[in-house]
């Protein structure tokens, strides 16, 4: 049985993963050092806390690993399938698999950051793997994306934003708000907390092309005035409901009723229940992947990278 390597840096964090051909065998990450108060890294920051980051996750695994048996090295080498696609950040990625592959015999397979994302969402639930073409959604920090998905998980972009991301929008309001960036999880629980809301944020979308700078505007107005949790309740009412428009714009396009939420994002509890409840009358299937595999990770490259060993030990290339 053969282990296959997956790194990933993307702009806020550093991970590795190994898995076999059951499953995941090791993962591990670690999460850029971002000061409070501060909405982000700069590439420059960022590629530099990546390779002090790699210093200890690479050898960490390999401790724990046969490296006799490692068939194959994997990593994402820019942020989505695009010839165009590019971001420093994701030198460290490369530099490390090119080391490492060096030292090992093997030539690194080159994914994208995006497709990493869908497969790792895919890892429960693998009979879509066989139900291809389907329709995908990224949402994360850098990247909010509907697009089609198709067989070797290549990428048909349908639309998405015009403006700000969904995460940065959730990171720049909960900042605002005085919370710790990335702000996701603490937003989500000043949320819950308040239960209910009147508040409602504009959701617009048309074409399958969304815009969040006009939502940020009228959520920084109630700043100070409306209730903390009834504003960030709001929020994620607001995603909600502009996800859900995309989608149907999209199912109605591409005649398929089946799509896959993945990023950052897509882990939010709250943003599930809400997506559920308001796509389950469109008659539209919604799959997530595992929350913990829905923020950064290097799983998807590593099952990536499986995938594309094992499918051409039996006779089928990719390219």
């Amino acid at each position: 049985m053969g282990l296959f390597l997956g790194i990933d840096t993307s702009c806020y964090t550093t991970s590795v993963a190994c898995v076999d051909e059951k499953g995941i065998v090791y993962e591990k990450r670690t999460v850029l050092s971002v000061k409070l108060g501060q909405r982000g890294l700069r590439q420059s920051e960022g590629l530099f806390q990546h390779v002090r980051n790699l210093e200890s996750l690479l050898p960490g695994m390999l401790a724990c690993l046969d490296r006799s048996q490692i068939r194959g090295i994997g990593v994402s080498s820019r942020p989505r399938p695009e010839a165009d696609s590019y971001m420093p950040v994701f030198l460290a990625g490369r530099m490390a698999a090119a080391s490492l592959g060096a030292g090992l015999g093997l030539t690194p397979y080159h994914t994208s950051h995006q497709q990493g994302h869908v497969r790792a969402a895919m890892l429960r639930n693998e009979a879509l793997l066989e139900q291809l073409p389907i329709l995908g959604m990224h949402i994360s920090g850098g990247t909010t994306e509907i697009f089609t998905v198709d067989a070797g998980l290549s990428i048909r972009l349908l639309g998405g934003t015009e403006d700000l991301h969904a995460g940065q929008l959730v990171d720049r309001l909960g900042v605002a708000m005085g919370l710790p960036f990335p702000a996701g999880a603490h937003l989500e629980a000043v949320a819950r907390a308040a239960g209910d809301t009147n508040i409602k944020l504009p959701a617009s979308v048309k074409e399958l092309r969304c815009s969040f700078s006009g939502v940020e505007t009228a959520a920084r107005s109630l700043l100070g005035k409306a209730q903390m949790g009834e504003l960030a309740l709001a929020v994620y009412d607001c995603l909600a409901r502009t996800f859900t428009k995309l989608i149907v714009q999209a199912a109605d396009k591409t005649g398929r009723n089946r799509i896959l939420l993945a990023g950052g994002v897509a882990s939010s509890g709250l943003l599930r229940e809400m997506l559920q409840e308001r796509l389950e009358k469109a008659d539209i299937d919604l799959y997530f992947g595992d929350p913990a595999l829905s923020t950064d990770n290097a799983v998807g490259v590593a099952l990536l990278t499986r995938d594309r060993i094992l499918q051409e030990a039996n006779g089928w290339d990719r390219s």
